[in-house]
């Protein structure tokens, strides 16, 4: 349990005494809120009563947002970070044991009840045997370590490894080169219509245009013998470049997984959880070589490094799309004369990863969980990513503990989970989402990611449909740090069409983090919160605390702003009589996704008419705008016969429509992916794809199967309509 000074109690007492005389903060007679002492940082009401709350307790939801946004600050939240980063922890490191010791004590000292979830995943082991050169025409080895700064006390660490992608192949090869753009299936595919052979051949792609596991994997198939990727540079950054400014310099390197399986997790138990050897749990593992992983080797480099080999080349220019950032002309093959070698040691094994999970438990709705979440495993330090983050939560996680112990206990539960393995193939989390699978389909409320959430002063968010509404809301009730202005304010004007637009744009949630368990695979609302700045040292070395305090907020605000915007939204989440899904944006969002796949199909020449699927989704509009009015309406009422039981289950109604739009024989050639409203890009990895299923048969021109799926589209659809319907019902139907 969190200390608090005497005096502090002898306020609450006081303020208590207040409370019960009047009345006004009344939440729940389980769960009466006595305020905290006030701490510096001004705090902005809210815009508008919180929705989904009787209109008896918003008084009482606002007392308690109030108080929980005095509790963040900048000095807890510079500490957190500074002690998390203080060495490179990456996943399968004694340091990374000893980051996960300080998240635990944490949260128990703030009042939280803490798990670990340890499983034992096939993972790339901690060595850096590997190397670049150029073998011919001349000999020149390759630098593929960022050198230490004397303008970076963390630079030189003896714990920093050199440049590595996990899941590389192993092996030493030396071969011509071939310049492959961003290694898209596209740009492939441009370099055989023009007679390139990659058999036997090194590619050199630039980072860029899709997910780097995908570069390998078209390269391989193309029969190259190992791949190099590296950062191309922006020009216009040239007098910006670390350690003089934020953005990346010559030897910057973006390390990171090739890992391309049709699932997400450990690459040895699809669909289950990877227990541990002492577990005493049978796990069915598959054999390394029944898994589709990389043979060829992969190495990141800096541009300084990759322009070497580029400088060289005297084959035919590339296209000029293909011309990158480098003074040089960019062509597609070396000639005979450069050869380049790329030798990697990468031994993989199963090792331990450990999730760690703090509980404030809900007073009346236990097994209800909004879950809040972000990786701790980095590269490196990890100053940005992921720990800006992990911070960010720490500094919640307190908040919320305070509160919860000075009277403001939540009604369901919230949890905040710390995730290790994110950065080899989003593996922690989703071995945690496939061992609670059954648990978060029937009880989950939401999951809120904040993977790399702080970087600096411009606040942005991703959302399923049903959180778009509660995320905006969350955000007029926050200040913007040391400006008279809501975050919400702040983040419209930053909006291009800031003047022509309702609100701020709200964007969809593609691959890359741990988000992707929860919302793709078990059917979670999810969203993903941060603030973010100018960031140039993405998975490299310079990652880390100097960088940020130099470059990504040198009074540390932000941290403590994000997290006041996520412990309202939480107790939004946790308190609310109704839950406060937006049910009127699945109808608008899938509507208007129907009419963008229409559009890309048009331009690529393809008839597409989604009809039936615009209908549905119509339908589906007016049935939320019932439930809305009748859900305003029953809040509104103060002899509302809404009683716990009829609340209860209409919750429970209401917990399981996103699960509507699961499939649940999956995605083409990927059963793991089940939502039908988002998926990963499948030949990109990163990108948002909306309407998955449809979207796919588009991208491969099988139109004759685009009815067969719409009719799929439009079955979900009517199911999620009808558990609209019936909510409404429950809200309207007199109690006998």
């Amino acid at each position: 349990m969190s200390r608090r000074p005497a005096t502090v109690a002898a306020v609450c007492a006081a303020i208590l005494i207040f409370v019960h005389a009047t009345m006004t903060l009344d939440l729940h007679a389980a769960s009466r809120p006595s305020p905290l002492p006030p701490r510096p940082g001004k705090v902005m009401q809210a815009q508008r009563p919180p929705t989904g709350f009787a209109t008896a307790n918003v008084a009482a939801q606002l007392r308690c947002e109030e108080l929980v946004q005095q509790l963040p600050r900048p000095e807890q939240f510079r500490e957190h970070l500074r002690r998390i980063t203080a060495n490179p922890h990456p996943t399968g490191s004694a340091a990374q044991v000893e980051v996960g010791r300080y998240l635990v004590d944490v949260m128990e000292r703030a009042g939280l009840e803490v798990e670990e979830f340890a499983y034992d995943v096939y993972l790339p082991q901690l060595t850096d045997d590997v190397s670049a050169e150029i073998v011919t025409p001349e000999h020149l080895p390759l630098e593929n370590r960022e050198p230490a700064l004397a303008e970076d006390r963390f630079s030189g660490h003896p714990e920093l490894l050199d440049g590595w992608n996990a899941f590389s192949g192993s092996g030493d090869v030396t071969g011509q080169v071939v310049y492959a753009n961003f290694g898209r299936k596209e740009d492939y595919g441009h370099l055989a219509t023009v007679g390139v052979d990659l058999t036997g051949k090194i590619v050199v792609a630039r980072y860029g245009g899709n997910f780097r596991g995908y570069k390998v994997k078209f390269a391989e198939a193309a029969g190259a013998a190992g791949v190099i990727m590296f950062n191309d540079p922006n020009p216009d950054n040239a007098d910006r470049q670390y350690p003089a400014g934020p953005m990346m310099n010559s030897s910057t390197i973006q390390r990171g997984s090739v890992l391309t399986l049709p699932w997400r997790g450990d690459p040895l138990t699809p669909f289950e959880p990877a227990w541990t050897s002492d577990s005493g749990k049978t796990v069915e593992r598959l054999d390394p070589s029944e898994v589709d992983l990389h043979n060829i080797p992969v190495l990141p480099l800096g541009y300084g490094a990759a322009s070497k080999i580029l400088e060289l080349m005297q084959g035919d220019a590339a296209p000029e799309e293909w011309q990158g950032g480098l003074p040089l002309t960019y062509r597609l093959t070396g000639g005979d004369e450069l050869t380049v070698r790329v030798r990697v040691n990468q031994p993989k094994a199963l090792t331990r990863a450990t999730n760690i999970v703090g509980t404030i438990p809900g007073y009346e709705h236990p097994d209800q969980w909004i879950i809040f979440g972000a990786h701790y495993d980095p590269w490196g330090f990890g100053a940005i990513d992921p720990n800006g983050g992990t911070a960010m939560l720490l500094t919640m996680a307190e908040a919320l503990g305070e509160l919860s112990t000075s009277g403001c206990r939540p009604r369901r539960s919230i949890k905040i989970a710390h995730w290790d393995a994110e950065e080899y193939g989003i593996i922690g989390s989703v071995e945690w989402v496939e061992e609670f699978r059954d648990e978060l389909m029937s009880n989950a409320v939401a999951y809120i990611n904040a993977d790399s959430a702080v970087s600096g002063a411009n606040f942005a968010a991703s959302a399923a449909p049903s959180l778009k509404l509660p995320i905006i809301e969350a955000t007029m009730a926050v200040g913007y740090p040391q400006q008279d202005q809501t975050v919400y304010g702040h983040w419209l004007g930053r909006s291009q069409d800031a003047e022509e637009t309702e609100e701020p744009p709200l964007g969809n949630l593609g691959g890359g983090s741990d988000h992707v368990g929860f919302y793709t695979h078990a059917g979670v609302p999810s969203g993903s919160l941060g603030m973010s700045g100018a960031g140039g040292v993405y998975h490299s070395n310079y990652d880390n605390f100097a960088w940020y305090e130099r470059f990504g907020d040198s009074e540390f605000v932000y941290g403590p702003a994000l997290a006041r915007v996520e412990a309202v939204l939480a107790l939004r989440l946790a308190n609310a009589d109704i839950l406060p899904y937006d049910l009127r944006r699945y109808g608008t969002d899938l509507e208007q996704h129907a009419i963008d796949l229409e559009e890309l199909a048009e331009s690529r020449g393809q008839a597409v008419e989604l009809a039936a699927l615009k209908a549905a989704a119509e339908e589906l509009v007016g049935a939320a705008e019932s439930f809305v009015a009748a859900r305003n309406s029953a809040l509104a009422n103060q002899g509302s016969p809404l009683t716990g039981d009829v609340l209860a289950g209409l919750n429970k109604d209401l917990l399981a429509l996103e699960r509507m739009l699961l499939h649940s024989e999956g995605l083409q050639d990927r059963p793991w992916y089940q939502s039908l409203y988002a998926s990963p890009d499948p030949f990109s990895g990163y990108d948002s794809w909306m309407l998955p299923g449809l979207r796919f048969e588009v991208e491969v021109g099988r139109l004759e199967r685009v009815a067969e799926w719409e009719t799929v589209y439009v079955e979900a659809i009517a199911r999620l309509r009808s558990g609209i319907e019936e909510a409404t019902a429950v809200l309207t139907t007199p109690v006998r």
